[in-house]
């Protein structure tokens, strides 16, 4: 089993034509992915790799039943096109785009609520269930599947972890790379929520960053409500505070969001925590 996306996600890009939406586009069908119809307002009636573009999300939709949508549009244009994507009836939407303001995301969240679609990022890498789909930007070779999801705030972290879970001879239900801005559609607790009921995932790693309190509340919550393994890891020990530090919610206030408070709280809440990544995937094999 898997989460959030699998052999029956119908797919739709938005963004297509354009140099990164047309690149993915080729990686995300040669993995396996059912990417069945483009986006590209003024650009419709053409095809890219074979698949149809449509000038609207709710024509791709009406023409593909397409349920999940992967935005690759410059920010300026993201917000139209989440907007778009959720009135289409679209269930799950994947936003790569990054540079999203944090007032347009709050608004975005607060419509969310209202409706049947869920968001994964922005500023978000993808989502990857091993040889069923993949759906963003994150490199597929390393994946390989098996019992272990993965949760993470960082993409070139995502990818790390990911490759030292594989090469200890394990492999992943789902990773999902939830994205690093202070507003983001899905958070840790939202994902776990969702890996405790699929019966194929093991265990689970987080891989944190430094600001904000996402991970305390998580660990938190897995200590209350999660019973399968967490292991997790914390990308930021070295970094100085009231410095933004990468994504745009990694800033330390005081104490407040150091990696050294995350890792506190999560070995208090039992979640083993290693020290590399190389030294999670063997904290996994070991308890696997």
């Amino acid at each position: 089993m898997s989460i959030l996306v699998n052999n029956d996600t119908k797919l739709v890009v938005q963004g297509i034509t354009g140099r990164d939406g047309s690149f993915h586009t080729r990686q995300m069908l040669n993995y396996g992915t059912k990417v069945v119809a483009g986006v590209t307002p003024g650009k419709g009636g053409i095809d890219i790799e074979g698949i149809p573009v449509f000038n609207t999300v709710a024509e791709a939709v009406e023409k593909t039943n397409a349920n999940t949508s992967v935005i690759f549009v410059p920010s300026k244009f993201a917000v139209s096109a989440i907007y778009e994507a959720i009135d289409a009836g679209i269930t799950l939407i994947v936003c790569i785009s990054e540079g999203i303001p944090t007032i347009e995301m709050v608004k975005i969240t607060a419509y969310l609520k209202h409706k049947d679609c869920r968001l994964v990022g922005p500023n978000s890498p993808g989502v990857v269930s091993p040889g069923q789909a993949k759906v963003g930007i994150l490199p597929g070779h390393i994946f390989k599947k098996g019992a272990v999801g993965v949760i993470s705030r960082s993409g070139t972290l995502t990818y790390e972890i990911v490759d030292h879970i594989t090469k200890v001879g394990l492999g992943q239900s789902t990773c999902i790379g939830i994205g690093g801005d202070p507003i983001i559609g899905t958070k840790f607790i939202d994902c776990l929520e969702l890996f405790a009921n699929d019966n194929d995932t093991e265990a689970v790693v987080i891989v944190g960053e430094i600001g904000g309190r996402d991970e305390q509340d998580t660990a938190y919550y897995i200590k209350e409500n999660f019973k399968k393994p967490v292991f997790g890891f914390v990308a930021g020990k070295t970094a100085p505070p009231d410095k933004r530090m990468g994504h745009a919610g990694a800033i330390i206030s005081g104490t407040s969001g150091t990696a050294a408070e995350k890792v506190k709280i999560f070995k208090e809440c039992s979640i083993k925590v290693g020290d590399t990544p190389a030294e999670v995937a063997d904290l996994v094999k070991r308890a696997v």
